[in-house]
């Protein structure tokens, strides 16, 4: 697997950086936050998961637990998923869940902007579009995950297989997307998306997302291209 770090954003030393202030910085939230979810529910505080990550190679990532524990289903959540706890559905509403990703940047497993790691079961690795994916360190946001903030919702629309759905055509739309991102990637456009990250967490209704029908016709006419 080509292991090459693609074209350049925000080199690992400034992230390394930001991310270990914001971690301090955040610190009194990330006690609260872990204090509400031991009080509401049994388990960890913190949801451990196996991702693949540049050149395939797996790393832990660290999240807010959101779920219940013992459970079993998709390895996606929709909005409607009964695992969820009552806590967890705010935390995935603000996105607070993903601050304990910060130690991932800090370890250097994920960078801010980057595409979103994948569990390895949904990986195809003689995949193109995969192995340019995963040319590049994993972020906590991307210009694709900005427009589908709204994926769990989305998910939770489908009454069939969502699983099928995701598979065949939720996940071709995020690595035709992921290409894009990385073929016009710098460091002031990685800023950039920092800065509409921001804004899409404050403001979560100031761009409409994408439809099933934007999402259907975009991977059916690049996947011919």
């Amino acid at each position: 697997m080509n292991d090459s770090r693609g074209r350049t954003g925000i080199p690992h030393w400034i992230e390394f950086g930001a991310a270990a202030i914001g971690l301090v910085a955040v610190s009194p939230m990330l006690l609260l936050v872990g204090l509400l979810i031991e009080l509401t529910s049994s388990g960890p505080m913190i949801f451990k998961q196996t991702r693949v990550g540049r050149g395939g190679r797996t790393f832990n990532l660290y999240k807010f637990r959101t779920m219940r524990v013992q459970t079993q289903g998709a390895q996606f959540t929709a909005a409607d998923d009964d695992r969820m706890t009552k806590i967890g559905r705010f935390l995935r509403k603000t996105k607070m869940d993903e601050l304990p990703e910060l130690w991932n940047v800090v370890t250097g497993d994920m960078s801010f902007v980057g595409p979103r790691p994948e569990v390895p079961c949904y990986v195809e690795l003689s995949n193109p579009l995969w192995i340019e994916t995963l040319r590049v360190r994993p972020g906590i946001t991307d210009p694709v995950t900005l427009k589908l903030r709204n994926e769990d919702v989305l998910l939770a629309s489908i009454r069939e297989d969502r699983e099928r759905y995701y598979l065949e055509t939720l996940q071709p739309y995020k690595l035709l997307g992921y290409r894009k991102y990385i073929q016009d990637r710098s460091f002031e456009g990685d800023v950039v998306i920092l800065w509409e990250t921001l804004i899409a967490v404050l403001l979560p209704n100031s761009t409409p997302p994408p439809t099933f029908a934007d999402i259907s016709k975009f991977v059916s006419e690049n996947l011919r291209a």
